[in-house]
């Protein structure tokens, strides 16, 4: 009689066992799918930061911001009589 308690016990824990590895090895395989969903969102923000800082730079470049000023907005450099600088 203990024998086959033994034997049912030492079962259930092997079955067990054989479930929590089952279950251990899904989640696993699920969180390195999300880590390689992860690694290709950082590597495509990292494209896109990139695109963002060339557009920036072009942008405030300033041969382009004085043309746009002059083109667009029809400003003008002021004339010398009209450049007011202050020393302290």
């Amino acid at each position: 009689m203990i024998r086959w308690l033994a034997f049912f016990l030492v079962l259930g824990l092997l079955l067990a066992s054989a479930i929590g590895v089952v279950a251990l090895r899904h989640e696993s395989r699920q969180l390195f799918a999300a880590l390689q969903e992860a690694g290709a969102e950082r590597d495509q923000a990292r494209v896109e930061w990139s695109r963002l800082q060339l557009e920036q730079a072009w942008l405030a470049e300033a041969g382009r911001v004085e043309r746009e000023a002059r083109d667009q907005l029809g400003m003008t450099l002021p004339e010398r009589t009209g450049v007011l600088v202050e020393t302290q």
